[in-house]
């Protein structure tokens, strides 16, 4: 009411008369970035919700970071699929022991494992194998003949295309190159008749080997030709095969399939660790596992299944095996698989023989988690995976135990924490030795942590082209 009084009005209109406007116009102030970032508090950029697998903080922000495939599919992920990246000793074992053993506190969940690492004879997992009362998959040529593990790759649960896919693939991964027709034709028809005629049992490799060195007239016939060609076409077939029967490989697979693998259990442990990495042994026993797998452990039960894979480039390197494992990566959509590949170098793949089949992967994973690689690296890596250049800059700065996250285009820079229930089976003694921090390393001041990260990516935007722009 006073506002409306007419000697008020009067007042106030002689008071500015005289002394002018009481209110004053702020003129405004044009600053740099650099400078106003320190009156304008940074923001941090959403999380990816609060349902899920704790990872750990986010660097800027210092709130939790969650993530979980299956919870984001459909939403913020086209794929469930997970890619880490990143030097030695800088947390990636960590990282994949802790979100396992998070998982796994969810009931619809089951993990398989190839564990490709190991020392004093055993894997990487065997202590959490242990502690979960879990007895790994030991596959060791060595061991094999002495009542060892063995895969049978002609298991009658694998279907019968299923199986000659896999021979295909075992004997292409060996020669390096693709079958010919002719001798497709001789494998096909001794995989045929092999299975048309073993009733009492289950067939093995041998009695393929042994068809392909004597083939059955009626093999022949079938297709006009002579029999000793269908012979002289099976002989590098044979002799590849001979290897997983006779040779360096031998009593892995040429054998019916050990009783009492447990399929069921919440985890399951392959462990390849007696495998030389390096050897075409390898690639081989990537191949018939994965297949064995896909036929026996995938099911459509509604239970959301993690496939982890150590030393991942012996798969996307290999042209065959890349592309079994592409095929196996599209049930990610349809039976709730989620296919996590380990890998040091993003060159080792996309440089490879295998350049077109790892994009294909590449393109599937979703999520990328990317440790401290160094500058040169670091580069080759954002280009492929499109990564944003702040990103792409403090990659090689990274402490260990911080990567930098991308999740469908959501890139965070996130410190992995690992509890002190996790601590004794996550830092193994391999862990100490290969890397070059230790366990209280990773518990090192997080203002320090946060400090280094804030530096190096205000220098990152300081010398991006938008570092010349003003705010009012």
């Amino acid at each position: 009411m006073a506002s409306h009084d007419p000697l008020t009005a009067i007042t106030d209109a002689f008071t500015s008369f005289l002394f002018g406007k009481t209110e004053t116009t702020r003129l405004p102030v044009r600053t740099s970035t650099g400078q106003a970032q320190a009156v304008y508090l940074p923001t941090a950029a959403p999380g990816l919700g609060d349902s899920g697998v704790i990872i750990g903080r986010e660097v800027y922000s210092g709130k939790g970071y969650i993530y979980d495939p299956f919870q984001l599919y459909g939403q913020q992920l086209p794929a469930p699929h997970w890619l880490v990246l990143g030097e030695s000793g800088n947390g990636k074992s960590a990282l994949e022991k802790t979100y396992v053993l998070r998982q796994l506190r969810f009931r619809d969940r089951q993990v398989v494992v190839l564990d490709a690492q190991g020392e004093d004879g055993v894997g990487e997992w065997n202590l959490i194998a242990e502690e979960m009362g879990i007895t790994p998959i030991r596959l060791d040529p060595t061991a094999a003949l002495d009542q060892g593990i063995r895969l049978n790759p002609l298991d009658p649960s694998i279907t019968t295309t299923g199986q000659l896919a896999l021979l295909r693939t075992i004997i292409e991964v060996a020669l390096g190159h693709g079958l010919d027709e002719r001798s497709g034709f001789a494998l096909k028809v001794a995989h045929s008749y092999v299975n048309a005629t073993t009733a009492d049992r289950q067939p093995v490799l041998t009695d393929i080997v042994e068809r392909l060195r004597h083939p059955k007239p009626e093999s022949a016939e079938a297709m006009n030709v002579e029999l000793d060609d269908v012979r002289a076409w099976g002989l590098d077939v044979a002799l590849v095969l001979d290897r997983l029967v006779d040779g360096d490989l031998r009593g892995m697979f040429d054998g019916p399939t050990t009783v009492g693998i447990d399929l069921d259990a919440p985890l399951i442990v392959f462990d390849l660790s007696h495998i030389d990495r390096n050897s075409i042994a390898m690639p081989i026993l990537m191949a018939i596992v994965g297949v064995w797998l896909e036929h026996t452990w995938i099911r459509p039960d509604r239970r959301k299944r993690i496939f982890l894979v150590e030393e991942a480039w012996h798969i996307i390197n290999s042209p065959f095996v890349a592309q079994l494992f592409q095929r196996l990566l599209k049930f990610g959509r349809r039976l709730g698989l989620s296919f996590v590949a380990v890998v040091h170098h993003l060159s080792d793949v996309v440089d490879g023989a295998a350049a077109r089949e790892a994009a294909a992967i590449l393109k599937m994973a979703s999520t990328r988690t990317i440790y401290a690689q160094k500058a040169d690296e670091a580069r080759a890596t954002g280009k492929v995976l499109g990564l944003p250049r702040w990103a792409v800059e403090i990659i090689p700065t990274l402490s260990p135990g911080i990567a930098v996250w991308d999740v469908n285009g959501n890139v965070q820079v996130v410190k992995h924490l690992v509890t002190e229930a996790e601590r004794p089976l996550v830092f193994t003694d391999r862990a100490m030795t290969e890397a070059s921090a230790g366990p209280e390393d990773f518990d090192a001041s997080l203002e320090a942590d946060l400090e280094a990260e804030a530096e190096a990516r205000a220098l990152a935007v300081e010398q991006s082209p938008s570092s010349n722009s003003t705010v009012a």
